[in-house]
């Protein structure tokens, strides 16, 4: 069989009640080939195995798929961060640390959920659970966050939602240049996540959160 065949196998079997998970997997992999926007409801359906009218049960369109993949993909990443948070054990320091990895982990992991969730546009104030998704996410680094300023006199604490967008400004450019690099994309002698934690220690020293090296 040749590849271009072999590219439209069923992701799994089919069964039914289980056209919903067939679905949000044919897209994944759709994704991860041509992009988000790169393929129709009716290639998913054909990849998936089923009939072109099939995926209208569950979503009305190509874009709610894609939204319902990306709320997926913030649900196992919230799930994915807070684990790596663990209530900042056995340090608040150290469990940032792991929060990091875990934020590159999933990127490198999930490329096509990452993708979803942060490259297509979807607005996700126009879909609640899709935003609520999105918001659990972001409520374990505001959590993390809050937790490192307490360091701080309170006077000199900066605005904890703030501090958190710059954290997650600072991962998600790392991910997107660095781990979700285009072929022929210029190599680096470090790893994103060297690249990530040496960046964060910077912008904490910065804050007063990790104590400055004293001059020799």
């Amino acid at each position: 069989m040749g590849s271009d065949e072999s590219r439209w196998r069923r992701p799994r079997s089919y069964h039914h009640g289980n056209l919903k998970e067939v679905l949000l997997e044919a897209a994944r992999r759709l994704i991860e080939q041509h992009g988000p926007v790169g393929f129709s409801l009716t290639e998913a359906a054909r990849l998936a195995g089923v009939s072109p009218a099939a995926p209208y049960r569950h979503f009305r369109d190509r874009d709610a798929l894609l939204a319902e993949v990306a709320r997926n993909g913030f649900e196992r990443f919230a799930a994915k961060l807070d684990m790596a948070w663990n209530n900042g054990i056995p340090t608040p320091l150290s469990a940032f640390e792991n929060l990091g990895r875990a934020y590159l982990a999933f990127a490198r992991e999930e490329p096509a959920s990452y993708a979803v969730m942060f490259e297509a546009r979807l607005g996700p104030g126009e879909d609640t659970a899709l935003k609520t998704a999105a918001d659990r996410a972001f409520d374990v680094l505001q959590r993390a966050a809050g937790v490192l300023c307490q360091a701080l006199p309170a006077g000199q604490r900066p605005p904890v939602r703030l501090m958190s967008l710059h954290v997650w400004a600072l991962a998600h450019g790392v991910a997107a240049l660095f781990v979700q690099a285009p072929p022929g994309a210029a190599k680096v002698p470090v790893s994103p996540e060297e690249i990530l934690e040496s960046g964060m220690l910077i912008y904490l020293r910065g804050l007063g959160i990790v104590p400055g090296e004293n001059p020799s």
